[in-house]
């Protein structure tokens, strides 16, 4: 069980040997985190990470060293992670949440073996079927929470229904959203639209308590009128990569247009305000990582390539849903649902 002053000060295990950058980014992102008042277990290579400690000002912070004598690479397979690398920075982190010892884990490690970790150690919620992949992306007005984009590749209308409430929690009480909207991502917007799980999904969106606005569709993600988008973890993972990649894309253009004359590099310098502040927009660094919701215990998964700005916002991330108690949340939002995934459970052994 976290411990009884998570609230005041939330103890967050952070992988330091994961992503591409390891200790060298993790470890001033971690005291950066810690200045702000937040308790961190720094978990990997003892020598490593006190050679970065050894660099910076930690005097009157509460960061702390727990070692792990093992590394998930990034080409390792989750299970073969989990079996034979007991002693992984990862599983350490997590065993310390199971444990009491820490209150949540963030790491930019192999998301496979994160997600793995986090189901076999510290196990789910009850009542959740599947835990889920929270991506928090950048819109026209505010972020949106995209539900799952990874973490299930097939998914039952059930499983829709549960993305959604978790969602609605993570939505509420981390990013501070009152009475956030959720839609379902389809093909069309009219009802009736979409593949079985799908429609069956909407109808039990329909009958929940959270404020379903029904189908949307692809391009109204970043419009910003939607606060929630449920769909299954494939979709969601092939919309999340193909808004990173279009961003990045996009940036790319418009940089060669604005260099390739003197006249266009006279409105970029005119412009040059402006287009930090779209670049801060865009930038996944600004949302931190992806929460990894239903487990008993908060999981931040990093992207592999997060800079010293993502890891401490990754951090913050963890640290507010320990403090807003996201896990009360969740559990009472599921039980209060439990009537309609008990239905629909019921509904697909029949059809079978």
């Amino acid at each position: 069980m976290p411990s009884n002053d998570a609230q005041m000060a939330p103890r967050i295990a952070v992988d330091a040997m994961g992503g591409d950058f390891g200790p060298h980014i993790v470890v001033p992102a971690a005291v950066e985190a810690a200045r702000e008042g937040i308790a961190i277990i720094l978990v990997g290579d003892e020598d490593r990470i006190n050679a970065e400690l050894a660099d910076l000002s930690i005097d009157g912070l509460d960061v702390s060293v727990v070692s792990a004598t093992q590394v998930v690479e990034m080409d390792d397979k989750p299970a073969d992670a989990l079996r034979r690398k007991r002693d992984s920075s990862i599983q350490v982190a997590c065993r310390l949440v199971k444990s009491g010892d820490a209150d949540g884990v963030v790491s930019a490690g192999n998301s496979g073996a994160t997600v793995a970790c986090g189901m076999f150690v510290l196990g789910r919620i009850k009542g959740v079927l599947r835990p889920a992949l929270a991506g928090i992306m950048p819109t026209e007005k505010k972020p949106v929470v995209l539900l799952d984009v990874g973490a299930n590749v097939d998914s039952k209308p059930q499983h829709l229904l549960q993305f959604g409430l978790m969602a609605d929690v993570l939505a509420r009480h981390v990013l501070e959203m009152d009475n956030p909207s959720v839609g379902i991502l389809s093909i069309g917007e009219e009802e009736g639209k979409g593949n079985a799980a799908v429609r069956e999904a909407f109808d039990l969106l329909r009958s929940s308590k959270l404020r379903f606005i029904g189908n949307v569709e692809g391009r109204d993600i970043f419009t910003g009128d939607v606060d929630v988008v449920v769909c299954d973890g494939f979709v969601g993972n092939v919309a999340l990569k193909l808004s990173e990649g279009l961003a990045k894309s996009m940036g790319r253009i418009l940089k060669r247009e604005l260099t390739s004359s003197w006249l266009s590099k006279l409105g970029a310098m005119l412009s040059l305000g402006a287009f930090k502040r779209f670049q801060k927009v865009v930038d996944y660094a600004e949302y931190g990582g992806a929460p990894l919701l239903g487990l008993k215990g908060d999981v931040i998964v990093a992207h592999g390539k997060s800079n010293e700005l993502a890891m401490i916002n990754c951090i913050r991330m963890a640290a507010t849903s320990v403090r807003n108690k996201a896990h009360e949340h969740l559990a009472k939002g599921l039980a209060a649902h439990s009537d309609l995934v008990g239905k629909s459970e019921k509904a697909g052994k029949d059809a079978a």
